[in-house]
């Protein structure tokens, strides 16, 4: 098995993006199919692009002997200190290795990477959401350190 070659993403990666976002998508979609639609994804290809452009996004990519196998979305937010305390934060809104592959160290290194490039760019932390219809994706995170600070909760009518 090759290294993990992690980069900033580029236009000509949103076609695989696309593949691995419907991936996310029916692990939302199984457990949750009062709100997620089985083989959708929140982007186009077009949209994807868009997000590539914003200033303040930004996304990585995960590639191994040549192929993209994982990426992690994420925003920039800036809080002005007006109600909270100074800072910025970076936050994680999607982070995906191909089902696949997972489980060979390609999803904690792409989570170094970001920690690592949030880090050196002065951000206080890193945010995510976890859906609990995905334990795996929360355990994941557990083990990669990150701790509850809020907690959502619903009722559905």
């Amino acid at each position: 098995m090759g290294e993990n070659i992690i980069r900033k993403a580029e236009k000509k990666d949103a076609a695989r993006m696309l593949e691995l976002l419907v991936q996310v998508n029916h692990v939302h979609a199984m457990g949750r199919p009062d709100l997620f639609i089985d083989g959708k994804t929140k982007y186009t290809e077009s949209a994807l692009g868009d997000v590539f452009d914003d200033p303040n996004r930004i996304t990585f990519v995960c590639e191994r002997d040549g192929l993209l196998i994982g990426y992690c979305m994420c925003q920039i937010e800036v809080h002005d200190g007006s109600a909270e305390v100074a800072r910025k934060e970076l936050y994680i809104d999607d982070l995906c290795v191909d089902e696949i592959i997972r489980k060979t160290g390609a999803g904690k290194a792409l989570y170094n990477y970001v920690k690592d490039y949030a880090r050196k760019n002065g951000y206080y932390r890193l945010t995510l959401h976890v859906w609990e219809c995905n334990p795996n994706a929360r355990a994941f995170y557990d083990a990669m350190g990150m701790k509850p600070y809020m907690t959502a909760m619903e009722e559905v009518l």
